[in-house]
């Protein structure tokens, strides 16, 4: 495969800045980071935004199935050509946006969990993320690669400020680890910051789980919405019933003078299941 830049030259194409379109720009990246989804030929591979097919490439040679999504309309044809080009008939190319498709009906056609991989749009990176989180029974793994701010989010233990609503969110429901650091010129056309690929590896939630995952992201949600504030300030804020808070802090003892940032998951869990949480 040829560079990204080369490509969209030849097909008279540019990068598309209202779809966060930064395109791998080497294969042997994308053959690295198919090495590191560690998929086989018995996976079947969900690839968010194929683009060029810089990444689609390497993991149809190691995937039983590749399910490549791609928004753009104007790269299908160029990818169906690449797939082509190099003797690849194992890819399914779903013109779709990501935040769109139905997960379970891909999961069910490919008879099994699914492992996701690829380079995420920049402007969608964390509404991807609580879509997977959302759809994560149908999903064994994700291999994604995000801007290193939103790694470190993602990554961030409790006490800094990155540890927010996300942080929580994902390691509620999975283990995560980073895998590799990318410069940004790595990509066409160069972003401004670099980026970092991150492993997510779904698994159950704790052994004392949310009674209500949906209450616990809306409360979780409601306490980073004015992460300034003390706890008990900006879950009333949030709309929280002021005793109810009062004797769910005494319950769980946890103070509601502390800050969303300072809670643990398993503290969010536990105050969660002591209250009811308005849907606003």
């Amino acid at each position: 495969m040829t560079s990204a830049r080369t490509l969209l030259k030849a097909w008279n194409l540019h990068a598309k800045k209202q779809l966060g379109q930064h395109f791998l720009n080497m294969p042997e990246t994308g053959r690295k980071l198919a090495d590191l989804s560690g998929v086989g030929e018995n996976d079947c591979v969900l690839e968010i935004g194929a683009g060029l097919g810089a990444l689609t490439i390497p993991l149809a040679a190691r995937a039983g199935r590749v399910v490549a999504v791609e928004r753009d309309p104007q790269l299908v044809g160029l990818l169906q050509t690449e797939l082509r080009a190099a003797g690849i008939d194992n890819v399914d190319i779903l013109a779709a946006d990501i935040l769109t498709i139905d997960v379970a009906k891909i999961a069910q056609a490919c008879g099994g969990r699914l492992t996701v991989a690829g380079n995420l749009p920049y402007n969608i990176s964390s509404q991807v993320l609580v879509r997977l989180v959302d759809a994560r029974r149908y999903l064994d793994r994700a291999v994604l690669m995000f801007q290193k701010e939103l790694a470190e989010r993602i990554l961030s233990p409790p006490g800094r400020k990155t540890y927010g609503r996300l942080t929580v969110m994902i390691n509620y429901c999975a283990d995560v680890l980073k895998l590799l650091e990318l410069k940004s010129t790595a990509f066409y056309p160069k972003p401004k910051i670099d980026s970092a690929v991150i492993e997510i590896r779904f698994r159950p939630p704790f052994p004392v789980p949310a009674v209500d995952e949906k209450a616990l992201f809306r409360l979780v949600r409601a306490a980073f919405g004015q992460r300034r504030k003390m706890l008990r300030n900006a879950l009333a804020a949030g709309g929280v019933d002021t005793k109810a808070l009062s004797d769910a802090f005494a319950a769980t003892e946890i103070s509601g003078d502390r800050r969303a940032e300072t809670l643990s998951v398993e503290e969010f869990v536990r105050l969660s299941n002591c209250l009811t949480i308005p849907d606003s």
